[in-house]
């Protein structure tokens, strides 16, 4: 059984060498920086921080290499993708109008004999929104697969083999942030899920939040738009029953205690988990562990440490 260590962001503070060090792995270990898009070759750091012998997967340069090769698969993914991105504007429009609604109802004063039943049946409205969207967003992904059949064509194929011989000769994985919607796509453009299921996993940022059962984007004050906590899609599923929600010290008005409170009872029961610099939690033997502090966001609008059970 694979070990899934999630850390905090590794812009500024890097741990994954020492905890690479800590667990005694010597390599070599297979990089994932296809969220990177076009710089994903720009790893020279991300190798000097492991310092153990690396291969760079090169996920996003795979799949532009069956761009080119299979114009007919990379028109049928295309379309689908917009399918998707028409979905998200949709879901976005509904979700709004219900998370207003919501807000409303925790900040309004009043009997709490009368309101609280209000509350959670709106948050409840929340709950049924994302759940419908993910089965409408797990309706085009298995129609995509049922139809165009990715395993089956030479273009995809002659990867996914290369790519499961390259990882059965590696101790570990490490998968960086960027652009998660595109780095999802290619983890499971490749079918590297199964292959991570027998080796030991660093991700952060972006690559934490694909290993979880379900990715939530999020950010309360953006440059643009809402800043209404959206679900993506379903994540690997490798770390089960947590929202990974990276550098949320800087995303999240963690003292705003009824955005909180929303937030974790609309995503319950999956525990909502900030990780921020230097910080870790780890799945392994169905048991989680984290650094000590790490915390975890409270139905009442509190940031505590995360208490394991």
């Amino acid at each position: 059984m694979s070990q899934i260590v999630l850390l905090g962001p590794q812009r500024l503070s890097p741990t994954v060498g020492a905890e690479v060090q800590q667990r005694g792995i010597s390599g070599p270990v297979a990089i994932i920086t296809a969220g990177w898009q076009e710089r994903e070759e720009e790893d020279s750091e991300f190798r000097e921080v492991l310092a153990v012998p690396a291969v760079n997967l090169k996920l996003y340069a795979r799949w532009e290499s069956i761009r080119q090769e299979d114009p007919e698969f990379a028109e049928l993914h295309r379309n689908r993708q917009d399918q998707l991105r028409q979905l998200s504007r949709i879901y976005r429009r509904r979700l709004a109008l219900l998370r207003r609604q919501a807000r409303d109802l925790l900040m309004m004063e009043g009997s709490s004999e009368l309101l609280d039943p209000e509350r959670v049946d709106a948050i409840a409205m929340l709950k049924t929104l994302d759940a419908h969207h993910l089965r409408r967003v797990e309706e085009i992904n298995d129609e995509f697969e049922w139809a165009v059949r990715p395993g089956e064509r030479a273009s995809v194929a002659r990867h996914r083999v290369e790519l499961a011989e390259t990882l059965r000769g590696c101790e570990a994985v490490a998968i960086a942030g960027g652009h998660v919607a595109v780095l999802l796509n290619r983890l499971r453009l490749f079918d590297i899920e199964p292959m991570l299921r027998r080796l030991t996993v660093f991700a952060w940022s972006a690559g934490a939040m694909t290993l979880t059962e379900r990715i939530v984007l999020f950010h309360d004050s953006p440059p643009q738009g809402a800043g209404n906590p959206e679900v993506l899609e379903l994540g690997l599923g490798l770390i089960p029953g947590v929202v990974a929600l990276p550098s949320a010290r800087h995303r999240l008005k963690l003292e705003d205690a009824d955005r909180v409170s929303l937030m974790v009872r609309r995503l319950s029961p999956a525990r909502c988990v900030p990780m921020d610099e230097k910080e870790w939690l780890e799945w392994s033997e169905g048991e989680l562990s984290c650094s000590p502090g790490l915390r975890v966001l409270r139905p009442d609008g509190t940031v505590r440490p995360l208490e394991m059970s």
